[in-house]
């Protein structure tokens, strides 16, 4: 019995230290499609709890991990360019300078690491610098992203009154043509996937005449308000305003029919501006 109950109380803290309990700095991940290349941040998120962030508990002008516990962790599937400069596909621990008037952003190549102590410069793959910004009070430490459009976005980095932002540009020009290619090469390619094809071009500015052949393509199929008025865009690409006027006004009518008035409203603007023109 005495055996026993020495065996239970050795076993005790034993069986409590699998337990799974909150952190004080939990983990947190942040995914976002920039073009057609995704680009991730997993981190530990600190809070402020009253206490002074930069300059005390994260001190200015040196390393730090970005975040708590274990290194945060920067994802990205295909190249991005970091403030204007080019940092390959990989996996990164994200180091920060933070500073006065700019941070330093650090994609450091060792994952493993997991504090600011065993970096090294040498595993240094990209350095850049951001202006620091004032922003309202952030309790926990937040990695987001903002203003996403066109292969574009902002990686803020917030915590206290402070914020960081790194541009992101992913241009996905021709990994889109990779795909069109891939796609209308099937011959079951729909005229949908004939209409996205044109209309990625149109928003680009790019391959104008091939917008053309591909929205041809797939009015020819089949021809609804949306890729008619794809159609009289392409034709206005290339100069034909008034085939281009006479598609927008097919297209309006469809639109009416179909009820669908942001296409009845971007068919009048567009027949206006090409009526000058014809």
């Amino acid at each position: 019995m005495k055996n026993l109950l020495l065996a239970s109380l050795v076993a005790a803290p034993l069986l409590g230290s699998a337990q799974e309990l909150p952190q004080p700095s939990p983990l947190g991940k942040v995914e976002q499609i920039i073009g057609l290349t995704t680009v991730s941040v997993e981190y530990s998120r600190p809070s402020v709890k009253g206490r002074v962030i930069f300059g005390d508990l994260v001190p200015k002008g040196k390393v730090w991990r970005t975040g708590a516990n274990k290194c945060t962790l920067f994802k990205t599937d295909g190249p991005v360019l970091v403030e204007g400069q080019k940092l390959p596909a990989g996996a990164y621990a994200l180091f920060t300078i933070p500073n006065d008037d700019k941070w330093v952003i650090i994609f450091n190549s060792d994952t493993s690491l997991w504090g600011e102590e065993d970096r090294k410069d040498s595993a240094d793959v990209l350095r850049v610098k951001v202006p620091q910004q004032k922003s309202e009070m952030t309790e926990t430490f937040t990695i987001g992203f903002e203003a996403v459009k066109d292969d574009r976005a902002r990686m803020d980095l917030r915590w206290e009154a402070t914020r960081a932002s790194i541009d992101l540009y992913a241009d996905a020009t021709d990994q889109g043509f990779r795909n069109i290619e891939a796609a209308l090469a099937d011959p079951k390619a729909t005229f949908g996937g004939y209409n996205g094809a044109a209309r990625f071009c149109l928003d680009r500015n790019v391959k104008l005449t091939k917008a053309l052949e591909w929205a041809q393509k797939s009015t020819s199929m089949e021809r609804k308000y949306w890729n008619t008025h794809t159609l009289a865009r392409a034709l206005a690409a290339n100069g034909r305003y008034k085939e281009a006027v006479t598609a927008a006004e097919e297209s309006m009518k469809l639109a009416q029919e179909a009820k669908a008035e942001a296409y009845v409203k971007m068919n009048k603007e567009k027949i206006e501006e090409w009526a000058t023109k014809k």
